[in-house]
């Protein structure tokens, strides 16, 4: 969590407010960000997100796709020399985090031209938000039951992880690779916001909608300080989901300076090894971007037979697509030329849920694929922009009246 936020705050979201949306796009990327704030600083973001890294391949085996993890339990402990190891740089994130939510204060709430991009209508949508919360409906990013609320903040469903076929169906389009998942109790209605769309939202600000509050004392200061600056809860604005992240960020680092604290963490009893075969089996986490699914069913001899995944991008498919037109719809105005700043804009709608689309759709075409067509009241083409489309049938498409 700590690794994946510093990524993509200060690569992907910072040269949007650091720069500026409409800025240069040669220097609006981690380099220019690196420039404008100094040397120091780049170098403080590159060895804290290679903290994380590094704390994750000790435990692991490897930082990306760890190789531990057995039936029952992992391979090895964690020794006393690496607890110590991982106790001295979750004090340093900690510090580290503080530093990226001033910075955040510095920069952008500051601003008051940022403030009201993120608070105004271009980049808001009403929906429901589902997140995991532990027993005092506080964050959790690891265990706890799936929480619900509708776009007023109300709860309206609460459910253990293996029940969530009773709660979430999907809707599939022609048109597309991902499913469309949704609220089941109140239907597909469409790419629709409001409390009769079965639309939802998983993500860092969904995770901070949905609970009452953080599990650590300075995350939970920072969760107060947002919801009093943007007028309480739940916050519908989409560029907010930056915000949430940098105070997951902090919430990540003192849990990780709590755990590395922990007498129990270097015990030697890491594995029960089983002594049955179960048939089927429900996981749930909160991964960086949102809510992931796993669920499994095997045959007698633990082999899968069936496996169904719904991972965070694939929940927020169709708000994704609700945000890119509403912002489409924002920043293209008659009279107004189109140039390469608004659409980033455009694009910014669709960052900020840091989506994995290589991870949804099982294929990762290493661009930013983008076509606008803006038409006239009566369906004319007017003008036609795109950016890295290597044919018709790919890519993100806008159609604007």
């Amino acid at each position: 969590m700590i690794h994946s936020h510093i990524a993509h705050f200060y690569a992907l979201a910072a040269p949007d407010f650091v720069l500026g949306p409409t800025s240069d796009p040669a220097m609006r990327n981690i380099l220019g960000v690196v420039a404008k704030v100094g040397l120091e600083i780049g170098g403080e973001v590159i060895k804290h997100r290679a903290y994380a890294q590094n704390i994750q391949a000790v435990i692991g085996g490897k930082a990306t796709h760890p190789v531990f993890g057995l039936p029952g339990g992992v391979s090895k402990p964690i020794t006393e020399e690496e607890r110590a190891d991982f106790e001295e740089k979750a004090k340093s994130e900690v510090e580290f985090a503080k530093f990226s939510l001033k910075l955040f204060n510095d920069v952008v709430l500051a601003n008051k031209e940022y403030l009201e991009l993120i608070i105004g209508n271009i980049y808001t949508m009403k929906s429901y938000y589902m997140g995991l919360v532990d027993s005092n409906n506080k964050v959790n990013f690891y265990d706890g039951d799936i929480r619900v609320i509708d776009p007023a903040g109300k709860e309206v469903a609460k459910f253990k992880p293996a029940d969530y076929l009773e709660y979430i169906a999907e809707h599939v389009e022609p048109w597309s690779y991902l499913k469309f998942p949704f609220l089941k109790k109140i239907g597909w209605k469409g790419m629709v916001e409001g409390n009769d769309s079965g639309v939802y939202r998983v993500s860092p600000l969904a995770r901070l909608n949905v609970a009452d509050g953080m599990a650590t004392p300075l995350a939970q200061a920072e969760y107060e300080k947002m919801y009093s600056t943007l007028g309480g809860k739940p916050v519908h604005a989409t560029l907010a989901f930056h915000w949430a992240r940098l105070i997951e960020l902090l919430y990540a680092a003192e849990h990780l300076l709590e755990l590395s604290q922990d007498k129990e963490i270097t015990s030697p009893e890491v594995r029960i090894i089983p002594t049955a075969t179960p048939d089927e089996g429900v996981g749930v986490v909160e991964a960086p971007r949102g809510t992931l699914i796993h669920h499994y069913q095997t045959d007698g001899k633990g082999i899968v037979q069936k496996a169904n995944l719904i991972v965070a991008t694939g929940h927020n498919y169709p708000a994704i697509n609700m945000s890119i037109k509403k912002a489409a719809q924002g920043v293209i105005q008659k009279g107004k030329e189109v140039s390469e700043g608004l659409l980033n804009m455009v694009e910014m709608a669709f960052r900020a849920y840091d989506p994995c689309f290589g991870c949804a759709t099982h294929t990762l075409p290493g661009q930013m694929p983008l076509e606008v067509i803006i038409r006239d009241s009566s369906g004319e083409v007017v003008k036609r922009l795109s950016q890295h489309l290597p044919s018709e049938s790919t890519g993100i498409k806008v159609n604007v009246v």
